[in-house]
């Protein structure tokens, strides 16, 4: 999603304010992002195995991740940009990520909380999704159609739709930006990651089936979204060896930089959450290139 240049001037100091807040309210409720109230996550800090997770050689697909991971932020730091990046293993329980969980904002992945709470409404009798409403939601979800997200946000609630999401998922660091637009909603890597994880564990209160719907058009992200984007930086393009389902976010200008957001469910059984995020003062080009690179960089081969 690229806001226009006149609507981005406008909302670029309240999308500032709202991170620095964002990033407070995180600091005071001591979030750790993807705490699991079922015991599956313990942390969102640097590798650490769940207490009951099996020793089997299967846990050792992370193992040096995290020096990668390290050596990936440090280049994008060299080319002038900040990252925040997580990856969770679903099977062990085990998340690896460079300690940096700070509020950043969603851009274009806020659809998925648009479309987890319109699939909430009609599991529950509160709306009919009728067959112009599926084919928005999917083009929403597939090739990030901002008219759909409009359409959806103005109908059921804005602001409210994010709440109750969140309220859902006990994302604790995620809530509306400050300004009523659904892509300057704040949250963090480790609240995406909590996401996904209990999105597919049908624990965040989708059925598995209603699931299978987001993650079945987020198979499906087109190369390039509805404005002609490309969407294939960060995780597609880093992971190329394996199968992903992404929901990608891109916004310019928060301050002077660029913001690209790639987030998704990796590997054909869908073991692994990845969310990387970056801030970079650069043209769109180069910042979708840092995005890739980092991936590359803690993923040489092309898969975990």
């Amino acid at each position: 999603m690229r806001r226009p240049p006149s609507v981005l001037r406008a909302v670029t100091a309240v999308l500032i304010s709202t991170l620095l807040v964002g990033a407070c309210v995180a600091k005071v409720n001591g979030a750790t992002g993807a705490q699991r109230n079922h015991g599956r996550i313990s942390t969102m800090g640097t590798a650490v195995a769940a207490p009951n997770a099996p020793q089997n050689a299967a846990e050792a697909t992370l193992d040096g991740l995290d020096a990668r991971i390290q050596q990936a932020t440090q280049q994008a730091a060299d080319s002038g940009a900040a990252i925040s990046v997580l990856v969770l293993d679903r099977v062990t329980g085990r998340t690896v990520s460079n300690g940096n969980n700070s509020a950043i904002a969603t851009a274009s992945v806020a659809k998925l909380f648009i479309a987890d709470d319109l699939l909430f409404q009609a599991a529950t009798g509160q709306r009919q999704l009728s067959p112009d409403d599926r084919k928005a939601l999917d083009l929403m979800l597939e090739a990030s159609d901002d008219d759909a997200g409009e359409v959806f946000w103005g109908r059921d609630g804005g602001d409210d739709i994010v709440i109750r999401v969140a309220s859902r998922y006990g994302l604790r660091s995620t809530g509306p930006g400050s300004d009523g637009r659904w892509w300057n909603t704040i949250t963090t890597a480790g609240d995406l990651a909590r996401y996904y994880d209990m999105l597919l564990d049908g624990a965040g209160g989708l059925t598995l089936d209603q699931a299978d719907i987001i993650i079945g058009d987020l198979s499906q992200s087109a190369p390039e979204g509805v404005d002609g984007y490309p969407q294939r930086f960060g995780i597609p393009d880093g992971l190329y060896a394996e199968r992903v389902a992404v929901k990608q976010g891109w916004m310019c200008c928060v301050g002077n930089d660029w913001m690209h957001l790639s987030s998704g469910v990796i590997g054909a059984d869908r073991r692994y959450v990845m969310v990387i995020e970056s801030l970079q003062d650069s043209d769109d080009r180069t910042a979708r290139n840092t995005l890739t690179d980092a991936v590359k960089t803690m993923f040489p081969t092309g898969r975990i």
